[in-house]
């Protein structure tokens, strides 16, 4: 064989090669956990952690990298840290303020000081070079005590490997006294309790309030190991081989021989309602000791979920993707037990509930879900969506209203709005399967009904808007209550309830008493109908004592997302429209004052948090839909990265990342509970949707380069297809919908009977 044959067969045989690993790599494989874990030069990066989870799980079990928990490290690992505290089996993800943080463990060799709690006295080095993370799994090197720790779960347990160094003193640190310790929602906990039932076993429970009003966790453990001996800590107290300590400041040592070279196993499952169930979710979940099978089975389920959306792209487009998508999964978490039971939001003595058959689920941030995350579970998650409606319901049937902001099974009351109310109605309206449309109506009504914190619907019906001295953030809740009215009245029309549906969009019309003809602007009024002055269109919010809620009048002025057209009126026509839509985009003066959950601009618009998300598809409605997608392309290439500090902001729950999903795919829920998605610029050259009832939707959008960001033209089934937007039901009913690129803006979906309703 002559030099240039052998040649021609080795790259041959190398694309070959190539070729089959590219067709066998996983989707899970695209998946990055770190992704979002900390950033370098700005404390906004995502607020997400990396350790092991299950789609939907209750348990997530994670490192904890810090003991003072503030808003902008929420997650409990921030990738800036360089050690480790322990690893906990409950966090929550991206979102803007702490909880959880249950159920410490730190495995460590020889003396400790066994007097304290304080997790930073025993917590250790690492490197990123000696640690890893994927789908369902979590693996680092705890240098200090040299020790191999390998992370776990399945839905409601944790499995943890460690691999002790030969010739050491083996220990196990469970620490119950760890939670968050900085902020005005500092916890406190009421009672927790550590029990040796046997020589391989022990079990607990922890009460305690913090940001969720009470918490009760409980835990069974078992050991691959026996117990050599332990030793119990109460505050500065220490007891040798006691079977049980109740406490409110306590930890365990637990001293086992590893002197055979074996790893110690050990494997928990929690519960919010006893430790008989949190030992019968251990004994349905995981019923042998084969760490590698556990570990195997969740990325398995981890490939199943990520595979309903299968993309063609670049790798870099992949890994955002899938690691976005994977983030919009992780919650919210499976509340109920095996058995079906689950913690009830009543507090009495029979505060435990059976959800049935199905699932009850809890930890729903609503003011950032409703907006993108559910519109995308009712494509790809819709038994799920059937329960998520089930779940919130409940909590109606138990306090009177829908949640707001719930985790853990209590609601927090965190943000404004009841945005549960378009949640619900959007999956009846889709047509959801096991719904019963009536008792969904009776929650959503009687939830607009009912006043409660930052709700006094009272005020709302006397005045037609919030007055600021009587309700303070009261532009953004009149505008966002206005939205949720004009679901309620959806929901009527559709069940033929003439009578409600009529008060309910009349009160969804309550924004334009809000708003200013002379500044162009919505302000806030006084109980005496007075524009409150100075106004200040760049001037901030938090979450009370000004007139918008984590943003400026600015970018609130786009919230009218029921009725667009009529914001367009108010602005003065299209032109009017557009041009201050022009500076939204371009204005970028910030008077110095921005608040922190403000960032990622472009101008005044501000991806890094909820309020803007919907505005880059607003052009569409007037006229000139080559800027929504000029703005989307920007936002997806600029605003979205495969590093610690991947995204702009807080990823709250997966809304940061359910914004990527819908863009790159092509469209967005301009209108979250319309069934229409608003057309921006697709980013995949291919998206293939599973939707159900073995039927695919496929997005077609092939590129010659990146700079391909116009649209030159659509089909949809081979037709050519003009309208800016794409109803729900078209998805659902399967098909293909295929673009044609440009570097250039283009004619189409300009006209007048182009744009979206």
């Amino acid at each position: 064989m002559t030099f240039r044959k052998q040649s021609l067969f080795v790259a041959f045989f190398l694309l070959v090669a190539f070729s089959a690993q590219a067709q066998t790599k996983k989707v899970t494989d695209y998946v990055n956990p770190f992704i979002g874990t900390g950033a370098v030069e700005s404390s906004l990066s995502g607020n997400n952690y990396p350790g092991a989870t299950s789609p939907f799980g209750m348990v997530q079990l994670s490192p904890d990298t810090r003991t003072e928990i503030d808003w902008d490290k929420n997650s409990g690992y921030d990738y800036n840290d360089k050690t480790i505290l322990g690893f906990s089996h409950t966090h929550m993800s991206g979102t803007g303020l702490a909880d959880f943080f249950d159920i410490l463990f730190m495995p460590v060799v020889g003396n400790i000081d066994e007097s304290t709690t304080d997790p930073s006295r025993f917590q250790s080095k690492y490197s990123h070079d000696q640690e890893s993370a994927s789908p369902g799994y979590y693996q680092v090197k705890l240098l200090d005590y040299d020790i191999n720790a390998e992370l776990t779960t399945t839905t409601r347990t944790g499995f943890h490997r460690y691999h002790y160094p030969k010739g050491k003193q083996a220990r196990l640190i469970v620490n119950l006294n760890h939670s968050r310790k900085k902020g005005s929602w500092d916890t406190q906990i009421a009672n927790a309790q550590i029990r040796q039932v046997d020589d391989y076993t022990i079990e607990g429970y922890r009460a305690i309030t913090g940001w969720a009003r009470l918490r009760k966790v409980y835990f069974y453990v078992k050991f691959s190991k026996p117990i050599v001996r332990n030793i119990m800590t109460d505050g500065g107290l220490i007891y040798r081989d006691s079977k049980v300590l109740n406490s409110r400041n306590m930890k365990g040592v637990f001293d086992f021989d590893t002197e055979d070279g074996k790893p110690l196993l050990a494997k928990i499952g929690i519960s919010a309602t006893s430790i008989a169930n949190a030992k019968n979710n251990l004994n349905s979940e995981i019923a042998g000791w084969d760490f590698d099978k556990v570990k195997a089975a969740a990325d398995a389920e981890w490939e199943k979920e990520l595979g309903k959306i299968k993309i063609e792209g670049t790798e870099k487009q992949k890994t955002i993707f899938y690691t976005g998508l994977y983030h919009a999964f992780i919650q919210p978490n499976t509340m109920s037990d095996v058995n079906g039971d689950y913690m009830t939001t009543a507090f009495n003595n029979s505060n435990v509930s059976t959800s049935g058959k199905g699932v009850h689920y809890s930890l729903f941030s609503l003011w950032d879900t409703y907006r993108a995350v559910h519109p995308l579970y009712t494509l790809v998650q819709q038994d799920r969506t059937a329960d998520f409606v089930k779940s919130m319901i409940r909590q109606y049937d138990t306090e009177g209203y829908l949640p707001v902001w719930q985790l853990w099974g209590q609601d927090n009351y965190c943000m404004i709005g009841n945005h549960a109310i378009p949640v619900v109605v959007d999956a009846v309206m889709k047509g959801i399967p096991g719904l019963d449309a009536e008792k969904a109506y009776e929650a959503v009504k009687n939830s607009s009904l009912t006043s409660h914190l930052n709700s006094p619907f009272e005020v709302w019906e006397k005045y037609g808007y919030m007055p600021e001295n009587i309700q303070t953030q009261s532009v953004s809740i009149t505008l966002e209550m206005a939205f949720d009215d004009w679901c309620v009245a959806q929901l009527a029309k559709k069940l033929g309830k003439q009578a409600d549906y009529e008060h309910f969009i009349a009160r969804s019309q309550y924004y334009r008493n809000l708003h200013n003809g002379q500044t162009k602007f919505f302000q806030s009024k006084d109980d005496k109908g007075n524009w409150i002055e100075p106004f200040d269109p760049l001037k901030y919010g938090a979450n009370g004592g000004q007139p918008f809620t984590e943003g400026n009048a600015w970018q609130y002025y786009w919230y009218v997302p029921q009725d667009v057209k009529d914001l367009i009126s108010l602005t003065g026509g299209d032109k009017a429209f557009l041009n201050k839509l022009d500076t939204f985009f371009t204005l970028t003066d910030n008077d110095g004052d921005v608040n922190h959950n403000a960032s990622g601009f472009i101008g005044q618009y501000a991806h890094g948090n909820e309020p803007s998300h919907h505005v880059v598809y607003l052009y569409n409605y007037a006229g000139q839909p080559w800027k929504s997608q000029l703005y989307a392309s920007q936002i997806m290439k600029d605003l979205y990265n495969t590093t610690s500090a991947g995204y702009a902001g807080n990823e709250d729950c997966g809304q940061m990342s359910a914004w990527y999903v819908f863009s790159a795919m092509g469209f967005y829920p301009v209108n979250p509970a319309n069934g229409v998605y608003v057309i921006g610029s697709p980013l995949l050259e291919k998206a293939v949707i599973e939707v159900g009832n073995a039927k695919t939707f496929t997005v077609l959008a092939p590129k010659n380069t990146a700079d391909d960001i116009y649209i030159q033209s659509v089909k949809l089934n081979g037709k050519k297809y003009d309208n800016t937007y794409i109803l729900h039901q078209d998805i659902m009913n399967g098909g293909v919908l295929e673009f044609k690129m440009g570097k250039k803006p283009s004619k189409w979906g300009t006209k007048q009977q182009d744009r979206p309703d």
